[in-house]
């Protein structure tokens, strides 16, 4: 081209890396089979259906479905009618229809959930304890348990005291709750065996066996006075285990008076315990007499050894801290081996030994360094 405008030439076409492997195309005998398969599988497809139409909803309930995609399923493969109770999230057959769900004063928990409490803590009061109180935790039993000291609710004052009152007669088998009398059968009446009277104390004979009256007891305090569990051991020399023998030794049991939190007092009855210790363990009570003699020497010993040991103690520590601050304010005085310039060691000179008023032990003094020493007799 002269005299005219330059023009880029056309670019060449690039060759391809890889040229793409030519297909085939299929054969007509190709062609007739994929059309036999395709037929044969929609007529397999519709049969399939068809069985599961004549079975009714139940036996396809949980089948997987094998629809195409786009094919709408018949109404039984999606109807609620038989929701289990168990189901959470399942519509109920009368609010499905209309897009809603389940109450769920319907939805029953499952077996393994059937204990299970749901608190709706933002209704609780915080008691800043770590607890609930009752009126928070209706489902707690323990704290609705009704307690048996304290009067209940639907129960007036009146009704309380008198609730009270027979509950103490049933306990003491007094007033209705006493036993009655046959006048038929005498011989088989329990009477007293001091003064023989019918009136007893039917406590007393359901616990200790002992059938007495109320005025007998009070005129023989010295067989029908009771003992307490610490007078038992000291008195008698009586165990623990023997004294929680309930057959060998029967006790009443009474509130503490000291402190109402500790455990009840066990008291006895003297005759009894007198009884078992006299003849069965001492033999006699001249032998308690003795044994009970042995063990207050032996105690009173032991007391005054370990005073006395005690005592020689403080002795030696106070005698070695007075002759120190003697030594420290320049007095006399010398220790064993020590110079005291006569060019040899020290030689006690003992003197006459004095007996001490107050603690009855002799007391020797050096008369050269004025040491002094305690000189016990054998």
């Amino acid at each position: 081209m002269t005299g005219g405008r330059l023009s880029t030439p056309p670019s060449q076409a690039e060759p391809s890396e890889a040229a793409a492997p030519s297909r085939s195309p299929l054969t007509p005998h190709q062609v007739k089979r994929i059309e036999i398969n395709r037929l044969k599988a929609k007529a397999l497809r519709d049969q399939r259906e068809a069985e599961l139409r004549n079975q009714g909803p139940e036996s396809h309930k949980g089948a997987p479905s094998n629809l195409a995609a786009g094919k709408k399923r018949v109404h039984s493969a999606i109807s609620t009618s038989n929701v289990s109770a168990t189901l959470r999230d399942g519509r109920s057959a009368t609010l499905a229809k209309n897009g809603g769900f389940r109450p769920l004063d319907e939805i029953q928990p499952a077996r393994n959930f059937t204990k299970y409490v749901e608190y709706d803590f933002s209704k609780m009061t915080d008691t800043k304890g770590g607890f609930m109180t009752v009126e928070d935790d209706p489902h707690n039993k323990a704290l609705h348990a009704p307690n048996a000291d304290e009067r209940p609710a639907h129960m007036t004052l009146k009704e309380w005291e008198r609730h009270q009152l027979l509950k103490s007669l049933r306990e003491q088998k007094a007033g209705p709750f006493e036993p009655g009398l046959s006048v038929l059968k005498k011989e088989e009446n329990k009477i007293c065996r001091e003064c023989g009277s019918l009136e007893i104390d039917w406590k007393w004979e359901d616990i200790f066996g002992c059938a007495v009256c109320n005025a007998c007891k009070d005129k023989v305090p010295e067989k029908y006075s009771l003992l307490t569990k610490t007078e038992a051991k000291e008195d008698y020399l009586l165990t623990d285990p023997e004294l929680k023998d309930e057959e060998l030794l029967p006790h009443l049991e009474r509130p503490n008076p000291h402190m109402s939190t500790w455990n009840n007092m066990m008291l006895y009855l003297r005759y009894q315990v007198e009884e078992y210790a006299f003849s069965k363990k001492w033999g006699s009570a001249e032998a308690l007499d003795e044994a009970f003699e042995k063990r207050e020497t032996e105690k009173k010993k032991r007391k005054q050894d370990k005073f006395k040991s005690k005592l020689q103690e403080l002795k030696k520590k106070t005698r070695v801290e007075a002759y120190r601050r003697s030594r420290q304010a320049g007095g006399g005085g010398g220790e064993f081996g020590d110079d005291m310039g006569k060019g040899g060691k020290h030689t006690h000179v003992w003197g006459r030994t004095v007996e001490n008023d107050d603690t009855g032990i002799g007391v020797k003094s050096c008369v050269e360094c004025g040491i002094e020493v305690e000189e016990l007799e054998f």
